[in-house]
C-alpha cells in the first residue's frame, strides 16, 4: 500500500478547481482513457496578464486528481513566463512528496501545462515526436530521455514510475535500458579475466565466506559446518549439528553452501560432505 502525505490525501478528497474555464486563455488535454490517465487543463489570464483562474479534469488515480488540483493552485498568481519554469518535482514538492510509483502524475500535470501555454501563445505544442518504444503506453524514446536527465533516473523502474513506460508487457525493457545507458553515458565495461587466486587465497575467501553468509544462516537452524580441506576446485566439509543428521542435508550443501561459493569465490567449485569413516581430522 502506497504511503500518501496528509496534503495528497486533502487534495485528493476536497479538489480544488474542478472543472473547465469558460473562454480559456490556455487549453492543455494530455494522456488518454485507454493509458489510465487522462487530464485536461485550463487556464485565464486576468489584465494584467497573471493568471486568475485554472480548472482541471482529470480521470485517474488519487495522485493524478491531487497533482491536477495542485497544479492548479500553483499557477494562480503567476505570469506565463513564471508558469512555465514549474517542474513535475514543483507539483511533487508542492504536495509533500509522491510515492515514486506515483510520479507519473506529477509528469502529466507538467505537460498538461506545458501544452496549455503553447495553446495561449499559439504555437504549436512542441513534443518530440521520437520513436514509439513503449507500445502499452504509447511513450517515444525522447520522452524517455527527457524523463531520464530532468529526473536523474537510472534503471527501468525509475522510468516506469515517471512516464509509465515499460510497465505492460515489458518487451521494451532492453530499449529502455539503452536510452538510460545512452542518456546517463554509461561506460561500457570491458571484460577482464581475474588474477587465479593462490591456493592460500581461495583458502581463506572460502573461509570468509563460510563465516560471514554460510554459517550465519545454518546456525538459525540449530546447524553448523566446518571447512576440512580444498582439493582443486572441490571444497570438503563437514557437517556439524543438526545439519548432520538432516535427512535434506545435500540439498542444503549444493543449493545454498555450493551456490554461495560459486557467487562469491568461483563458479568452478564443487563442494562434498567428508564422511564419517572418511580419514579426515574432525
Amino acid at each position: 500500500m502506497w504511503e500518501y502525505t496528509d496534503k495528497v490525501k486533502e487534495h485528493f478528497m476536497n479538489p480544488r478547481n474542478v472543472g473547465v474555464v469558460e473562454n480559456a486563455d490556455g487549453v492543455g488535454e494530455v494522456g488518454s482513457l485507454a493509458c489510465g490517465d487522462a487530464l485536461k487543463l485550463t487556464f485565464k489570464l486576468d489584465e494584467d496578464k497573471k493568471i486568475s483562474d485554472s480548472k482541471f479534469q482529470t480521470f485517474g488515480c488519487a495522485s493524478a486528481i491531487a497533482s491536477s488540483s495542485a497544479l492548479t493552485e500553483m499557477i494562480k498568481g503567476l505570469s506565463i513566463d513564471e508558469a512555465s519554469k514549474i517542474t513535475n518535482d514543483d507539483i511533487a514538492e508542492y504536495l509533500g512528496g509522491l510515492p515514486k510509483e506515483k510520479m507519473h502524475c506529477s509528469v502529466m500535470g507538467r505537460d498538461a501545462l506545458e501544452k496549455a501555454i503553447a495553446y495561449y501563445r499559439g504555437e504549436p505544442f512542441k513534443k518530440a515526436k521520437g520513436e514509439i518504444v513503449c507500445e502499452c503506453f504509447g511513450v517515444t524514446d525522447l520522452e524517455i530521455e527527457r524523463a531520464v536527465m530532468e529526473n536523474h533516473l537510472s534503471s527501468i523502474e525509475d522510468v516506469t514510475d515517471f512516464v509509465k513506460a515499460g510497465g505492460g508487457c515489458e518487451k521494451c525493457h532492453d530499449k529502455i535500458q539503452e536510452i538510460i545507458d545512452k542518456a546517463l553515458k554509461t561506460p561500457q565495461i570491458k571484460e577482464t579475466k581475474k588474477p587465479k587466486m593462490t591456493i592460500i587465497q581461495k583458502l581463506r575467501l572460502i573461509e570468509d565466506i563460510l563465516d560471514k553468509e554460510i554459517k550465519p544462516v545454518l546456525k538459525k537452524d540449530g546447524g553448523n559446518i566446518d571447512l576440512i580441506d580444498i582439493e582443486g576446485n572441490t571444497v570438503l566439509v563437514k557437517l556439524r549439528g543438526a545439519c548432520a543428521n538432516c535427512m535434506t542435508s545435500q540439498v542444503t550443501l549444493k543449493n545454498f553452501v555450493e551456490n554461495k561459493l560459486q557467487e562469491f569465490v568461483s563458479p568452478e567449485l564443487v563442494v562434498r560432505e567428508v564422511k564419517n569413516d572418511e580419514n579426515c581430522i574432525c
